[in-house]
């Protein structure tokens, strides 16, 4: 099967770049294919699932967010906010996880300090009120 040349970017870089065979993008109508010599044009991505088939070495999968395709002189590139690997979609959800949990702890931290805080300036004010009073009765 002739091919094509594939350029996929990520906000966080380069994803794919080479020869390509095939291309299935996820657009607001459903799907939209490539293949070899097919006329320019370019369009909206949608989120959703993106195939592509490497020569010689079959079909790869991807999960693509917002983002838009240019198809021009045989050579398409995909500008995308994230594009990840089946296999890092697992590990990225465990990683956001990990975060959301840092952060839960340090907001925790936060409400503990705070109180922590508030009560140690009562005892101070407090105190200088009780050193007040017995500085005005000897006074007396």
């Amino acid at each position: 099967m002739k091919a094509f040349h594939l350029k996929i970017l990520a906000a966080e870089g380069l994803f794919y770049e080479g020869e390509c065979e095939s291309l299935i993008l996820p657009i607001s109508d459903g799907h939209y294919g490539i293949l070899a010599d097919h006329q320019n044009t370019c369009a909206a991505i949608k989120p959703g699932t993106l195939e592509f088939t490497v020569p010689e070495e079959g079909k790869r999968y991807a999960v693509i967010s917002n983002g838009t395709f240019i198809m021009e002189d045989n050579e398409v590139t995909i500008l995308a906010i994230t594009v990840e690997r089946p296999e890092d979609v697992e590990i990225n959800k465990k990683r956001r996880a990990e975060e959301e949990e840092y952060e839960e702890r340090m907001r925790q931290q936060s409400i503990k300090e705070y109180k922590s805080n508030r009560l140690r300036i009562e005892r101070e004010m407090n105190r200088l009120k009780v050193d007040k009073k017995n500085t005005n009765q000897d006074l007396d």
